[in-house]
């Protein structure tokens, strides 16, 4: 009896052993529940404690919780990796994940598995910002936080994301300028403070409390990443205060003023000669006091370690850390606060108040999400799931923002749209036609699926694929496949451009042509088709092809950024005219003479013309372009009326301003004035062209 025993003894436990090395095991690898703090059902000790209570405001709550603490414990939540309490029932928390256009694997914060395996990918921020539609931006940001509730309430991602990017593309070979909406301050000011709110207005309309907390980044002037030796670690940014006010600065107000967002990035550079991350008049002086941030302060990650290594603006590491956290920081990605505050204070560099001030911004803003409210299943949001992450109709609005935002630059008469039941044989032709990463960027996540272009076009019609050169890089083309191919087709699609080993973080251009052979394999392909020849560029930024705009034999061209993961189909609704194109240029597409003769690292926005520096954006530049600011094409023509507006606005001035009569050609009235003076104006318009399409 005692050997049976112990047979079946010897029996299930090589059982166990087998089934755990095969995966069968019954521990999952990754949490399907999030950590969260004051589980009185775990420990009903905690209903004792006022941080606890939900009924209380959270400065009370907060302020409880602070001066429970240790000064260790305070100073492991000044880092993103911030460390937990057990005895007062809090978890660590890992404070860094991402959702610049969809969320992302990019941060410790967030991960896919088999129970979540992707989730919706978005266009490039710049291709959405080509649509010009504030509510779009709204509208992504909320289907983006649905589906990180989802993945938070499986322990599959945490509850703040640093997105979104809306630092200005200010020079076309900046590698990150595909993160943000574009050129333009007042565009860029639209979108992060829509962006913001469909990220964190919850469904219940409690603006106290958040659904995710967004960050809007790289605080401030920062578009230098690493062109000739320049890095974006140790770069001084050289900037006017007027260029400050009106070009660098705005987008950043609107984020906190418009979409009072809950968090602000700063940024690894410096602003004439002060690092960003260590300036308390721009951090504790504009963004917590003149704009009122409710909510908290991050360093990108390591800028308080570059601060010190690469800038060498502090003698010591300690006297970074209490730079930066006297300057306003309330958050360190990285692990310089854990390493140094402890010595700052020892020195007398920093008091513990310091630190109480910085942690109590973090701690409200983790009580608004409702980390400090006990079992998240029993909150709002408590019911989504894996279910609710790329569903039907998220995937579809992921293939409406490509559609919106694809700029028709060129379209000579009778080019665009094909007609798929005319074409009978449609070459698709470059480096870009079949691929799946490249459309969706940096900053991205695993999406749902992936449509490519090529996918796309043969959904539609018969299709002979020919990739034309081994890469984007473009070493050697292979002119000749290509030519066989396009002279048999009735059509012709180029898809070429870039891609993440052209433009990308740390990677700035040097110059803005198609690299290495495209444009050779363009015009070869061109002169030898007999029919409609449409170039698609699919870049993170303009593109000098000039020669492509001047040749007759290319009749089209389009620009689809990196349209995400239905990017390939959103690119054949265009071509065959399911969709009308109505994407405008957010950024300029400069001559390559431009950045031959002009310094990336000059910052200045304005032309002088005592130097012959031509100026920046369409705002200030006046030189030629190969395309502006605002271009695209329609396959329509439209018609519109103005149907009523107010034939006069008043606007109370100060008694000091020069101008006081409605003969004025202008005015300048404060903000304060102008408030409360919102108007409507109805604008009829109506398609009065031959395509109908939406």
């Amino acid at each position: 009896m005692a050997l049976a025993k112990n047979t079946v003894f010897l029996f299930c436990y090589i059982l166990c052993i087998t089934l755990t090395n095969f995966g069968l095991n019954f521990r999952p690898v990754f949490a399907q529940t999030p950590a969260f703090a004051c589980d009185v059902s775990s420990n009903p000790g905690l209903k004792n404690f006022s941080f606890c209570d939900v009924s209380l405001d959270v400065k009370t709550r907060v302020d409880d919780l602070v001066k429970r603490l240790t000064l260790q414990e305070k100073i492991g939540f000044v880092v993103n990796g911030a460390k937990g309490v057990s005895s007062l029932g809090i978890p660590d928390y890992e404070w860094w994940s991402e959702a610049l256009h969809g969320v992302s694997y990019i941060g410790p914060g967030t991960k896919f598995t088999s129970l979540v395996p992707g989730a919706t990918s978005f266009p490039q921020v710049l291709l959405t910002g080509a649509t010009f539609n504030e509510s779009l931006f709204e509208l992504i940001g909320k289907v983006v936080s649905t589906e990180a509730r989802a993945m938070h309430n499986v322990g599959l991602a945490g509850l703040t994301f640093w997105s979104p990017n809306i630092n200005i593309f200010r020079d076309p070979r900046w590698g990150r300028g595909q993160e943000t909406p574009g050129e333009d301050p007042v565009l860029s000011s639209k979108y992060g403070a829509a962006y913001v709110r469909g990220l964190q207005q919850r469904d219940d309309g409690d603006k106290d409390r958040l659904k995710v907390a967004a960050c809007c980044k790289h605080y401030t002037a920062y578009d230098v990443d690493s062109w000739k030796g320049n890095l974006r670690y140790s770069f001084n940014a050289v900037v006017t205060q007027q260029d400050l006010d009106d070009t660098f600065q705005p987008p950043f107000k609107s984020c906190v003023l418009d979409g009072n967002v809950a968090s602000v990035m700063c940024s690894y550079n410096q602003v004439n000669g002060k690092p960003t991350c260590g300036d308390p008049d721009l951090l504790a002086g504009v963004i917590r006091g003149q704009w009122k941030l409710n909510g908290y302060i991050v360093s990108d990650c390591d800028s308080l370690k570059e601060m010190f290594y690469s800038q060498n603006y502090t003698k010591t590491p300690e006297e970074t850390a209490a730079l930066a956290i006297k300057s306003g920081l309330d958050l360190n990605c990285g692990s310089f606060l854990t390493d140094h505050t402890q010595a700052a204070i020892d020195r007398g560099l920093l008091n513990e108040t310091d630190v109480n001030k910085a942690i109590s911004n973090n701690f409200a803003t983790l009580m608004r999400l409702g980390f400090f409210d006990g079992d998240p299943s029993k909150q709002l949001y408590g019911n989504l799931g894996p279910k609710d992450v790329c569903t039907p109709a998220n995937q579809e609005l992921a293939r409406e923002v490509a559609r919106e935002g694809i700029v028709l630059l060129k379209n000579t008469e009778g080019s665009l749209p094909l007609s798929p039941t005319a074409i009978k044989s449609l070459a698709v032709i470059g480096p870009n036609a079949n691929v799946t990463k490249t459309m969706i960027g940096n900053y991205e996540g695993t999406p749902c699926k992936y449509t490519t272009p090529l996918q796309g076009l043969t959904a539609s019609v018969a299709t002979v694929y020919q990739p034309g050169c081994a890469d984007v890089s473009c070493a050697t083309a292979q002119v000749e496949e290509a030519k066989k191919v396009a002279a048999a087709a009735d059509a012709v699609v180029l898809i070429m451009g870039s891609d993440l080993s052209i433009e990308a973080e740390a990677k700035d251009r040097l110059d803005i042509t198609l690299p290495g052979q495209q444009s050779i394999l363009v015009t070869a392909v061109a002169n030898v088709s007999k029919g409609p020849v449409i170039l698609v560029i699919m870049s993170g930024g303009g593109m000098d092809v000039q020669f492509a705009k001047d040749d007759p034999k290319i009749t089209s061209i389009l620009w689809v950024g990196f349209p995400g993961e239905a990017g390939g189909a959103a690119i054949a609704d265009v071509i065959f005219g399911y969709y009308n194109p109505s994407g405008r240029l957010p950024m300029t597409w400069y001559p390559q003479s431009y950045v031959d003769k002009v310094p990336m690292t000059n910052m200045n926005m304005r032309p002088d013309p005592a130097t012959g520096y031509p100026g920046r954006t369409y705002r200030f530049y006046t030189g030629s372009t190969i395309f502006s600011f605002g271009d695209g094409l329609s396959y329509s023509q439209f018609n519109h009326h103005l149907v009523h507006a107010p034939n006069l606005v008043s606007v109370p001035l100060d008694e000091g301003h020069v101008c006081r009569s409605s003969k004025c050609n202008s005015i300048d009235a404060i903000e304060e004035t102008c408030k409360n003076l919102a108007f409507d104006i109805d604008l009829r318009v109506k398609n009065v062209g031959k395509n109908g399409r939406k």
